[in-house]
This record gives C-alpha cells, sequence and structure tokens, in this order.
C-alpha cells in the first residue's frame, strides 16, 4: 500500500500529469482539496473509488484515513491543487505517514505562477532585467512567515515577485511594495488560472488597489509584480545568437 501524492495542477482538468492521471485511474481511495481541485479531475478515479474531500477534515482526520486505507491494503491518491513543494501541507502529511510507516511518492504538478505567467502571456525571466522569481506570501492564520521573509527585501533585488495566498491583503502588499518598487511599477493578478472562468487584471502599484476595488477578487488568486513584468526594452538573450558557440550548434563541447 502506498499513499501517492499528486499535484492537480492549476485548475483545467488537462493540465495534471499524465503519470498523476494514471496513479489517480489505479488508487480505490482518493483523498483531494475539494475547494481547490476541478471535479472534472476526479473523472480519472475507478469506478466505485472512495472520494473523501478534505477539505473539512482536520490533520488527525486525514492521518486516521490514510492509517485506514493501509490495514485495508488499499492505495490512497492524495490529491492537492497546483504543485506538492510549495504552500502544500505536504510535510506535516508525510511526517506523519512515515511516524506509521506507511509509503509514499510524490507527482508534482503545473505550479500556480506558471499557469499565472502563461495566462499573461509572459516569461516572468528577461535577461539583464530579473533572472529570478520569488515565490513567497504573507503571513496568515495557517502558517506565519519568518521576520526576514519580507516582501520589501525580497523586492529589493529586483527579482519577480510571486505572491501566493494574499490577495485578502491587497492594500498591506502595495504598501509595502511602493516604497521599493514605485508606482509605475507593473503588477497583474490572474484569478483562477487555467479555470472557465479565469479572470485577469492588470496596472501598476499605483493603481491596482483602485482597479480592484471596484470589482474585487477576494481568493485563489495570485499577484505577481516586478519590473520585469510588462518590459519591452530588454536584452535578448545569447543563447540563439549566430556567434554563440555551444556544442549542439556545431561549436566545441
Amino acid at each position: 500500500m502506498t499513499v501517492h501524492f499528486i499535484g492537480a495542477g492549476p485548475g483545467a482538468p488537462d493540465l495534471i500529469t499524465l503519470r498523476g492521471r494514471d496513479l489517480l485511474a489505479r488508487a480505490p481511495v482518493c483523498l483531494y482539496a475539494g475547494s481547490l481541485v476541478a471535479p472534472e479531475i476526479l473523472g480519472f478515479c475507478p469506478p466505485g473509488a472512495r472520494l473523501i474531500d478534505t477539505a473539512p477534515l482536520s490533520l488527525d482526520a486525514i492521518e486516521a484515513e490514510f492509517v485506514a486505507a493501509h490495514a485495508r491494503g488499499e492505495d490512497v491518491a492524495r490529491l492537492h491543487s497546483g504543485d506538492l513543494a510549495v504552500f502544500s501541507a505536504v510535510a506535516e502529511q508525510i511526517r506523519r505517514l512515515e511516524r506509521h510507516a506507511i509509503p509514499y511518492t510524490l507527482t508534482p504538478g503545473v505550479p500556480a505562477f506558471a499557469a499565472a505567467a502563461a495566462a499573461l502571456g509572459r516569461e516572468l525571466t528577461l535577461p539583464e532585467r530579473a533572472q529570478s522569481v520569488v515565490l513567497t506570501r504573507l503571513s496568515g492564520r495557517a502558517s506565519a512567515m519568518p521576520a526576514r521573509e519580507r516582501l520589501a527585501a525580497f523586492a529589493a533585488t529586483g527579482a519577480t515577485l510571486a505572491i501566493h495566498l494574499a490577495i485578502h491583503a491587497l492594500d498591506r502588499v502595495v504598501a509595502e511594495l511602493l516604497p521599493v518598487f514605485g508606482a509605475e511599477c507593473p503588477i497583474a493578478i490572474v484569478a483562477r488560472a487555467s479555470w472557465p472562468d479565469q479572470r485577469i487584471v492588470c496596472g501598476r502599484l499605483g493603481d491596482i488597489v483602485a482597479q480592484l476595488h471596484r470589482d474585487p477578487i477576494t481568493r485563489t488568486a495570485l499577484i505577481l509584480v516586478g519590473p520585469a513584468l510588462m518590459a519591452e526594452d530588454f536584452a535578448e538573450s545569447a543563447l540563439y545568437d549566430a556567434d554563440y558557440v555551444r556544442r549542439f550548434r556545431g561549436g566545441a563541447p
């Protein structure tokens, strides 16, 4: 028996990986994040599978489902939204599985920031403008941020910021970034990336709060901000330069 943690991707059913889909199709038990996972993805589960929405469950209750499935010898597909690597609460579940000596695997999914960038039609790293993307969030009820991890400190590097779980505190995000990035810095908010009701709002740090005040977005949105976000006057990389010698273009290895 194995618990398979699966990143379901940002929302669209066809953005789950083939491996994730195939694991779902073989698992007689599926625990899924009902508030964030598209119902159509559950269609990949086998007929008669036990489907358990974890939205109303505590960690203890989720652990109990794992232990019960283990006793029955049944594999479990543990379906999370987005990717498992960040803000997924997978680590605490893994710790409990290890206490019970229950095997597990992790299958990555398309992360929210990648889906948001695709929705915008943008690359988040540009030559000589920004070569780093910071995936971060604000302190909240579920998890506090370490004191050293401040938005202003990340912004000072000039990196593109992908701010998760913070749309409810957009005023605070803007207040922390304005002194560093300035009012003209581009910002984009992508709500429910890849879902049928996806919504995109683009603006500047100086006007984004007013835009959202007129038509609010309250949850399931990613905030992307940084000077490179809407830049047009960036240098081209040397990767495809005719004079750039590399192994696959007839040059020296």
